[in-house]
């Protein structure tokens, strides 16, 4: 369902105007409330907007539609190209995959941007002073859900990275640090670990680093990178990370500021930006009339400015921050207030700047430049010399290498078997547990090229020996460097 509305310009008194598209979703559990509360904030404040509401989430869901969204709804984001989002529910079970991922992944938005700052005294924290900017890669790393359940024991997510991916959204990060006056770019990763993927992620980052000397640049492995960041988050300003660190990472940060329930957040893509509090959809409190509307509002903010709005934007968040210090507080700040009570503070407040602990703001629209999202591309010379093939095997490793060894042939020559990426053959460790999924390496003899060909046809004596072969990897040298990893213990 696609319904459009407009909205007034109420408060400011200024002449009607044209008003800018938006599409908007109510969501699931408390989304309807907070939305309600919302869009009466942005109305008394004389946003410039025209609403066109689709529906998506749960009930799109038990309807039938498995990705929770309608073709109608696609069409009203291509035209609009602005989207501010309620919290929704994804079923569990069922095979039903996050909408939240399939919108960014389908409309481009690649980079995720969610600001934390606190607001002590008013929210309790222990670290008044912190203020960091968190920008996730949002559509590739273990969030590309491609998943196989390969043997008995083991199932497996692959992690893609890709270097056009890692531009963009490092390339983003130094933009976005340059546009808001930060001084310092964090990068976090594990690639002390995942040499190849997160190894990439890190090269970008350095790469692309040398043209912003004016930004201060810093790599951290990402275990001891959260830490600190939990610890120590007034060290750190902007911080890029590929997109599951970055989306734990995010969530730690705004739990460390006070709540979840304060952080809004960005998707921007090319051609369409989405606008969401991080928080879920709170099913236990829904029709309660309790939920704070908080972060949905500042996530409001933010496409207020994104849409060149930012005197409008500056407003409303200092009418925010002006009713937090005259303390307007719902129920998860220890406070009374209801939903529409708390948009009544806010209302009440707009016009006037915070005028006790909180600075107030003063927002600016963005600048033109679009960040590139291709680069020529760095086509290397390529050489296969072998390939990893995956089985499905009960029983001990030697009798599968002797049966592999026998059919190597003239070609290529059994180098190892891998449990779990360690190697167990030849040489294991009698120490080390094992599944029924084996990885066993074949390379080519002195590491002679080879072809498709010859692969297919190790394939095919494989399976002639009766082994359950169930997915391989070639194994190629990329300009001379192997574009694959060691085994741990090789």
């Amino acid at each position: 369902m696609v319904s459009a509305e407009n909205s007034a310009v109420r408060s400011t008194g200024n002449p009607a105007r044209n008003l800018i598209p938006v599409t908007i979703a109510q969501g699931d559990g408390v989304g309807p409330e907070i939305m309600a509360a919302v869009r009466r904030v942005l109305d008394a404040a004389g946003a410039p907007l025209a609403y066109e509401e689709i529906e998506i989430g749960e009930r799109v869901y038990r309807s039938g539609v498995s990705s929770g969204i309608r073709p109608e709804a696609w069409d009203s984001l291509r035209r609009t190209k602005v989207f501010l989002k309620a919290p929704i529910t994804t079923p569990q079970g069922g095979g039903y995959k996050s909408l939240n991922v399939t919108i960014r992944k389908t409309m481009g938005l690649y980079a995720n941007v969610r600001p934390v700052r606190t607001y002590a005294p008013y929210v309790e924290t222990i670290h008044p002073t912190m203020d960091v900017v968190v920008v996730r890669e949002n559509e590739e790393d273990l969030y590309a859900g491609i998943e196989h359940r390969q043997t008995d024991e083991v199932y497996q997510c692959l992690k893609l990275i890709t270097r056009p991916g890692c531009e963009r959204i490092v390339r983003y990060a130094f933009e976005y640090a340059v546009a808001n006056g930060r001084k310092k770019v964090t990068c976090m990763t594990k690639d002390n670990i995942m040499k190849l993927t997160d190894g990439l992620f890190h090269r970008v980052f350095e790469e692309i680093g040398t043209e912003y000397p004016q930004i201060q640049q810093e790599h951290m492995i990402i275990d001891i990178g959260m830490a600190r960041v939990a610890k120590y988050p007034e060290r750190f300003d902007v911080i890029v990370t590929p997109n599951l660190y970055g989306d734990i990472l995010s969530d730690v940060v705004a739990e460390v500021a006070g709540t979840v329930g304060l952080a809004p957040s960005a998707n921007i893509g090319d051609q369409v930006a989405m606008f969401e509090a991080i928080h879920g959809s709170a099913p236990d409190i829904a029709g309660k009339g309790i939920a704070n509307p908080s972060g949905l509002l500042l996530s409001a903010v933010m496409m207020l400015v994104h849409v060149g709005e930012a005197e409008c934007a500056s407003r409303i968040h200092n009418a925010w921050l002006g009713a937090v210090e005259d303390g307007a507080a719902t129920a998860d700040l220890g406070g009374s207030y209801t939903t529409e009570q708390f948009a009544d503070a806010v209302i009440h407040h707009l016009g006037s700047h915070p005028q006790h602990h909180l600075p107030a703001v003063a927002y600016t629209a963005p600048p033109k430049k679009k960040v590139p999202t291709l680069r020529i591309p760095r086509i290397a010379e390529k050489t296969m010399i072998g390939i990893d093939v995956f089985v499905h095997h009960w029983g001990a490793v030697d009798s599968l290498a002797e049966r592999l060894t026998a059919v190597a042939g003239d070609d290529f020559e059994l180098q190892m078997i891998t449990n779990r990426g360690v190697k167990v053959w030849p040489a294991g460790m009698p120490e080390t547990f094992c599944t029924d999924h084996w990885r066993c390496r074949f390379m080519s003899r002195n590491e002679r090229p080879v072809t498709h060909a010859h692969l297919v046809a190790l394939l095919g004596r494989i399976a002639e020996n009766g082994v359950d072969f169930i997915k391989s990897e070639n194994l190629c040298l990329f300009d001379g460097a192997p574009g694959f990893s060691l085994g741990q213990g090789q």
